[in-house]
Parts: C-alpha cells; sequence; structure tokens
C-alpha cells in the first residue's frame, strides 16, 4: 500500500466516525478526498442531495453470513459486482489523533501500525459487529415498553387495519391532509411478521394511495425478493401517512399527529422485525440524531420489536456503493424473522 492508498484510508476512517473535516492547512475532509482522486468524493462546488445520508458505509465483508449465492442476490438488487476489498490496517489511536503535516503523498513516517484485526473481531474503538458477520449484533436503542402493553384512546377500539386506514383517511389532526391528495396508510399482508417503514408518502404515493411505488418501490421489492420475501407477503407503510408539500421533512407536529397511527398499526400486526428505511424513518422511530452509518448494525426495539436501520432505497438509486451494505442490513433483518418464527 503507497502512501495515497493510506491517507485515503485514514480520511474514509475519520468520516465513518461522522466527522465532517479533517484540518489539513484548513482543508475540510471532502475536498481532501478529491484532491487525492477518490472517487466517491463530491466535486467541488457539488451541493449534498436533499435528504441524502451523510454517513459513508464502512467496506463490505467478503461473504455474507446466512450463505447462498451472494454475488447473485446482489444483481438481483441491481448492486454492481466488484471484487472483494483488500485487507487494510488500521491506524493506532494516537495516529487518528493528529493531522499529518507532511505532504499527501508523504504521510509522517512515525504513525505506528497495530496488528491487523481478523475480519469477524471489532477494533476496540468500533465496537459494533460487523452486519453479515457470525459475530452477535451490538444491542442498539430501546425506545417505549413492550409491545404487549396496549395504547390508550379513540385508536385503541381501531380493531383492523382497515379501521385504521379509513380513520387516517378522515384526519385533521395537522394540516398535511390540506394540500394531499390521498392519505397513504401503508399496504400488505395482514398477517405480516415483516415490517418495512419508511419517511412519508411521495409525489407518486400521493396520487395512488399506495406506499413505495416508483423507482424506489421497484428497487424496495427486488430487495425484498432477494431474501425470499414477496411484497405483498410483508406489510409496508410510512411515519407519515400524508404527503408533506414538495416532500419536504416532516414537521415535528406532523409526527406526533401521524405516530398514533404507526403505533396501533404494529399493535395489530404484531410484527417479529421491523425494518426502518432511510435516515429520517430511523431517527424518528429511535428518537435520535445520530447518523445512519452509527444506527445501522445494531439491533434496536421499538415498542418490544426488534428494529434494523438501513439505507432507503431512494438514496441507492443515487449512491450505488450503499447496495451492498443494504443487503447486508436487509439478511440481518431476516435472520431475526427466521429465528422469530422458529422460536
Amino acid at each position: 500500500m503507497d502512501a495515497r492508498d493510506r491517507l485515503r484510508l485514514y480520511l474514509e476512517q475519520r468520516r465513518e466516525l461522522g466527522e465532517s473535516e479533517f484540518v489539513l492547512d484548513s482543508l475540510p475532509l471532502e475536498e481532501a478526498l478529491r484532491l487525492i482522486g477518490h472517487k466517491g468524493a463530491p466535486s467541488a462546488g457539488t451541493p449534498t442531495p436533499a435528504g441524502a445520508e451523510a454517513t459513508r458505509p464502512r467496506s463490505p465483508r467478503d461473504e455474507p453470513a446466512t450463505g447462498g449465492n451472494w454475488k447473485d442476490a446482489l444483481k438481483a438488487i441491481g448492486a454492481e459486482e466488484t471484487a472483494p476489498a483488500a485487507k487494510t490496517k488500521k491506524p493506532a489511536a494516537s495516529a487518528r489523533a493528529a493531522a499529518p503535516a507532511t505532504s499527501v503523498a508523504e504521510p509522517t513516517p512515525a504513525e505506528p501500525t497495530p496488528a491487523e484485526p481478523t475480519p469477524t473481531e471489532p477494533t476496540p474503538t468500533e465496537p459494533t459487529p460487523t452486519v453479515g458477520s457470525p459475530a452477535e449484533p451490538g444491542t442498539g436503542i430501546v425506545v417505549g415498553a413492550s409491545r404487549r402493553a396496549s395504547m390508550d384512546g379513540p385508536l385503541a377500539a381501531l380493531a383492523s387495519l382497515d379501521d385504521v386506514a379509513r380513520h387516517i383517511a378522515a384526519c385533521t389532526a395537522c394540516e398535511l391532509y390540506k394540500s394531499a391528495k390521498n392519505s397513504v396508510p401503508g399496504e400488505g399482508n395482514p398477517q405480516a411478521g415483516f415490517i418495512c417503514v419508511g419517511e412519508a408518502p411521495g409525489q407518486t404515493e400521493d396520487e395512488t394511495g399506495r406506499p413505495f411505488v416508483g423507482r424506489a418501490g421497484d428497487l424496495l421489492t427486488k430487495i425484498l425478493e432477494a431474501v425470499q420475501l414477496k411484497r405483498e407477503d410483508v406489510f409496508i407503510c410510512n411515519v407519515l401517512k400524508h404527503r408533506p408539500p414538495g416532500n419536504r421533512n416532516p414537521a415535528p407536529d406532523e409526527i406526533k399527529a401521524c405516530s398514533p397511527y404507526l403505533l396501533r398499526q404494529l399493535e395489530l400486526l404484531q410484527p417479529r422485525v421491523i425494518l426502518a428505511l432511510g435516515t429520517f424513518a430511523s431517527q424518528t422511530l429511535l428518537q435520535t440524531a445520530l447518523p445512519i452509518g452509527k444506527l445501522r448494525g445494531q439491533v434496536h426495539r421499538f415498542h418490544g420489536v426488534p428494529l434494523i436501520v438501513t439505507y432507503h432505497p431512494a438514496a441507492l438509486l443515487r449512491n450505488p456503493a450503499w447496495k451492498r451494505p443494504a443487503w447486508e442490513d436487509v439478511q440481518l433483518a431476516r435472520r431475526i424473522y427466521d429465528s422469530a418464527v422458529q422460536g
């Protein structure tokens, strides 16, 4: 590995830890990556797409742990087949804390390099096991009480998903109903144990009254099929049940108005696992501001239900490099689902 590769690896690791700048003569981290020719860095003057996740995913392992022909599965969800990532050595913690004082091509020779960890063992500074590895995923955030605790209020009297959908269609608890063409309560199998939750309906969803249609919906269908799940076998919905104007981010009062509907849907469905799609849905459900890169690879709990975080299909269309990490996330969710069914 030459000096350029070592510096690129170092900068990528700093970004994975949530840092946005790396002091090198006041040079931002993304600009440094661009200057050394890193293809994943945005070009100068290019804004980050609205709603795109800011955290770059970790490099995937050579082989998912669930078995099977993973290359075929990657092709099935539209991911490019890439060569396995080369094993690299990580800089020591002391080296991470200090910015290189020499030129880009010549890092400081005194940087110590620890022994390379085995692929299935996390390093001391990154305790969360890699998704898809045989290691047990880390315990994540816990939100709410056990799902056995019934909710109070008028929604508790809604006895079916159809009842919830009719109630949502007549809802005026926030201002979204005024600009929306249709409510989008969700759709799928009423007995589904696998639930996909996104952020909010988009324009096509608003026009049709169905969640996850269009290109992003097609990709979600392919991802589910790659783990032997048909769209009609799962239940798909969003945090918000009406489209925010212009696809803007949901407002706090809108989330507050719609959340009881999602909770009642989950009570009726009694799911075995929830797959949270995208940064906003994940942060909303888990009540956190942590980036999606730090929420992945853990088993969270939402009112007693295991919850796995992954990238939104629309983000995968913009960033093909995230398709394989998303594939690993869906595999983890499928393993949890299978374990619950067998148990």
